[in-house]
């Protein structure tokens, strides 16, 4: 019994020696990103009703599906096709399908913009394989149209079938088309409301939202973010931005020189030609490192000798270069 006890005691400090260089370490930190998301930034679905034509047989049963032959009628009158209603009931295509297609709309899209598309049939069509969706509107919640949606869809089953007997493999009555939609008109975000900005954890703990108030707190100042409830967290915006505290770079070099040309006329009466010289100093080169403040560059800049001039044309190339997070205001 004491050698039991003996080996259980040994073996118990040996895992507490262990264990004890954990307890030291620091613990991980979470990025607020991974932990909240600003309220208000959101995707928003959007639905339309198509037709993909060019199937190969394959299409819907359309004595079966009324509305795929209905949807044919008025796509054709749309193209100045008149058909009548008992030629257009009469209709009886292969290669046509009813099709749903759904897609999901960005936060901050701008119209021009191209997003991905899923089409999925509503009928009874054996495959998309092959097809080409029509131009769709595709409308959000609130009944206005978003975005246009046409091209071919890339279906990722494929299926045969031969004497009764058939096999698939994977979906074939859905599909994708990359960058199929075009949108046509944005949404409007509202960020920032009473000039806050509102981070919205992904489930409600009290814990997490004071860890998240404590370290806005520490890294930008006293008082910017405060704990709303368990869940949101609301951090005063800035009203302005100081240029050597708030706007920061990222690593990039700058060449500065300077370049003078000096134009004398001469004298056109005794045909003496015009004296054109061109003379261009020295140039020098910055290394900017990552999370320099801009007044700190722009004090090296000055002890090169560069004017006001050659500031803004050095600022606008930062900026170009995406070195520059901030925007330029020329007054």
């Amino acid at each position: 019994m004491k050698t039991f006890c003996g080996n259980w005691y040994r073996q118990a400090a040996i895992v507490a020696a262990c264990l004890l260089p954990l307890c030291g370490q620091p613990a991980f930190a979470e990025r607020i990103k991974d932990l909240a998301s600003i309220q208000g930034v959101r995707n928003n679905q959007l639905i339309g009703y198509g037709i993909v034509v060019g199937l190969d047989n394959t299409g819907d049963q359309t004595t079966q599906t009324p509305f795929t032959t209905q949807a044919i009628g008025n796509m054709l009158s749309q193209l100045g096709v008149n058909l009548t209603t008992e030629q257009a009931t009469k209709l009886q295509l292969k290669n046509v399908a009813a099709v749903m297609v759904t897609a999901v709309m960005p936060p901050f899209s701008k119209p021009g913009q191209a997003i991905d598309i899923t089409v999925s049939s509503i009928g009874n069509a054996k495959s998309l394989r092959g097809g080409t969706l029509l131009m769709t509107q595709l409308k959000g919640g609130d009944g206005q149209v978003y975005a246009v949606a046409q091209g071919n869809v890339l279906v990722g089953g494929v299926g045969a079938s031969s004497g009764g007997s058939k096999i698939a493999v994977n979906h074939l009555s859905a599909g994708r088309v990359p960058a199929g939609a075009t949108i046509e008109r944005d949404v409007p975000t509202a960020v920032g409301q009473g000039g806050f900005i509102y981070y919205e954890l992904g489930s409600t703990d009290f814990g997490t939202v004071q860890n998240m108030v404590e370290a806005i707190n520490r890294a930008i100042a006293p008082g910017t973010a405060r704990a709303v409830d368990g869940r949101r967290i609301a951090v005063r915006a800035p009203d302005d931005i100081d240029m050597n505290q708030k706007v920061t770079l990222d690593s990039c070099a700058v060449a500065h020189g300077s370049l003078s040309v000096v134009v004398d006329a001469g004298n056109q009466a005794t045909g003496q030609p015009a004296d054109i010289q061109v003379k261009q100093a020295n140039g020098s080169l910055v290394n900017v490192k990552a999370g320099a403040n801009l007044a700190e560059v722009v004090r090296a800049l000055n002890a090169l000798g560069a004017n006001p001039l050659d500031l803004l044309a050095i600022l606008q190339a930062m900026k170009a270069a995406g070195a520059l997070r901030a925007e330029l205001e020329v007054i």
